[in-house]
């Protein structure tokens, strides 16, 4: 659960999804078709995020395993390849738990009192816990896989020692500033202090250069 609860904290648009594991957790040894059932609900509220965000309409009623079909296929996973074996993989996982939850859950098909009674009994801890598992491994990957893929690209920082010449501009503009035994010179302290500022600066700067030097010409 720990690196699921981290990628959460990473990613706060995903926050919402901390219900279904505190259900998870909390009923996986006294209740487990209830965890199985919140389980398979954490990965298709994953998948139908994922779809909407990128426009792909699922298909009504869809089952688990064609909500993550449809949300590999809104990744841009191809259809062949290596990619085409971890969709495969993924959507085989979401069949399973789907089949699992009509075969164990409390209200598929009708209970009689004693099957409802028995119906834990019929996966082990070691089995609960590896389902559970790989259903969580499954969450973390499709997250990161659309959060990767949707990171906004950051610019390059500009390298204050290469900018030489705006550097050397600004101290003529603003001189040194005398603090105490200490001193700072302007350029310096507007990249330390405010450096979208010192960039603003840097670009008016750069843009202005061609023009100063078509002028001296």
């Amino acid at each position: 659960m720990d690196k699921l609860k981290l990628t959460i904290e990473q990613h706060g648009r995903w926050s919402y999804l901390i219900e279904y594991i505190d259900r998870i957790e909390g009923h996986i040894e006294s209740d487990f078709s209830h965890a199985l059932e919140n389980a398979k609900a954490l990965l298709e509220s994953i998948g139908k995020e994922i779809c909407d965000a990128k426009d792909v309409e699922l298909r009504q009623n869809s089952s688990i395993n064609g909500v993550i079909k449809q949300t590999c296929s809104a990744l841009g996973f191809n259809s062949d390849g290596f990619e085409a074996q971890i969709s495969g993989s993924l959507t085989n996982i979401g069949q399973q738990m789907g089949d699992l939850r009509n075969k164990i859950g409390i209200i598929a098909h009708g209970r009689t009192a004693q099957e409802m009674r028995e119906r834990n009994d019929s996966i082990d801890m070691l089995t609960r816990e590896f389902l559970i598992d790989s259903t969580l491994v499954v969450a973390v990957f499709l997250i990161r896989a659309f959060e990767n893929e949707n990171r906004p690209v950051l610019k390059d920082r500009i390298d204050y020692s290469e900018a030489t010449d705006f550097n050397d501009f600004w101290d003529e503009s603003f001189g040194e500033f005398e603090m105490g035994d200490y001193s700072y010179i302007a350029s310096e302290i507007l990249y330390n202090v405010d450096y979208k500022a010192y960039e603003t600066e840097h670009r008016a700067f750069t843009e202005a250069e061609p023009e100063i030097e078509a002028g001296e010409e």
